[in-house]
């Protein structure tokens, strides 16, 4: 179900954050902000962000924000919104995931680059699907590159290739497989 009244929406998840921090005890607060339609096909912005902050922050963004991520997808079942619309909605804390989206273009560029000097395919380790997205948008307009999502479930990556690579020529450079 796309999102169709945003402002209701917002306060499905106001109501939603407000039971589940009266009920854990966690010491946070937040800001929810409704955002216009994001523009063009590599904007990242969500049409509703939530903020989080307080004494609790470390807690929430402990174990690779795995709280934080709770918590978003807790929203985002609320909401019952599809896969594709998942990314209309985005829960951070004290920049974290802005952060993150720097250091996986970071990464993204590195492996481009490591790709091109060997011509050989570069794998990245595990993410979820809003990193991998993050990661294919950001090397879509990339000529002499192309990147494929690989694996399943929660050992699902992304895998950069040269264009014309043929598959079977030779191991990916990157994590090992386990």
């Amino acid at each position: 179900m796309p999102i169709q009244d945003k402002v209701a929406a917002a306060n499905k998840v106001n109501d939603l954050l407000k039971a589940v921090l009266a009920n854990s005890g966690l010491r946070l607060k937040y800001r929810i902000s409704v955002n216009p339609p994001s523009t063009g096909p590599d904007s990242d912005r969500a049409e509703i962000t939530v903020d989080l902050a307080g004494p609790d922050s470390p807690l929430v963004l402990s174990r690779g924000a795995e709280l934080l991520n709770s918590m978003e997808h807790l929203a985002l079942k609320a909401l019952h919104l599809d896969t594709e619309e998942h990314d209309k909605l985005s829960f951070d804390c004290q920049k974290f995931k802005l952060m993150r989206r720097e250091e996986l273009k970071t990464a993204a560029d590195v492996a481009a680059e490591r790709v091109r000097k060997t011509k050989m395919p570069y794998e990245f380790a595990p993410m979820n699907a809003r990193d991998r997205r993050l990661v294919h948008l950001h090397l879509a307009n990339t000529e002499d590159l192309r990147t494929e999502s690989q694996g399943e479930g929660a050992r699902r990556n992304v895998v950069v290739y040269p264009k014309d690579y043929k598959p079977g020529a030779a191991k990916p450079f990157g994590r090992s497989r386990r």
